[in-house]
């Protein structure tokens, strides 16, 4: 939720239709609204990613107490040596790269967007989905 969204409930959310925007700048909004949301997806998977492979090295970990137990400590160790303290990629963790992913791109994308939504839309979130929702709210009171 935004802060414009925060403060408008039902009684003081503004009408979209009083907005001075063109359909051609509504389509660029929503279009970038919809790649934000698809941004932030694709951030959520990464976090599900750090998270699986976070619990995929615990694992390994008791592998390597596994097998030094059973007798193995050259697999242990190369475990332990080679693989547990390895990066996932060019030797970066899967944390660091989720704080790179959202410091250098998803709160860039997202200042971007919230730039465009207050030039455009007066800082108004969901415009498109906001006039869908008067007209359809509309319909009903005329055809009550």
């Amino acid at each position: 939720m935004t802060d414009s969204d925060s403060n408008a409930g039902p009684d003081t959310e503004t009408d979209p239709d009083d907005l001075a925007l063109s359909d051609a700048e509504q389509a660029a909004l929503h279009e970038l609204q919809l790649g934000i949301e698809h941004v932030h997806r694709a951030y959520g998977t990464l976090l599900e990613f750090h998270h699986e492979l976070g619990h995929a090295m615990d694992r390994m970990g008791d592998a390597e107490d596994e097998l030094r137990e059973a007798g193995h400590e050259e697999w242990a160790n190369e475990l332990r040596d080679e693989h547990l303290p390895a990066g996932a990629i060019s030797d970066q963790w899967t944390f660091e790269l989720v704080e790179e992913f959202s410091e250098a791109f998803l709160e860039d994308v997202d200042a971007f967007e919230d730039d465009v939504r207050d030039e455009l839309a007066d800082g108004i979130d969901h415009v498109t989905e906001r006039r869908q929702k008067q007209q359809l709210r509309d319909r009903s009171q005329r055809e009550e």
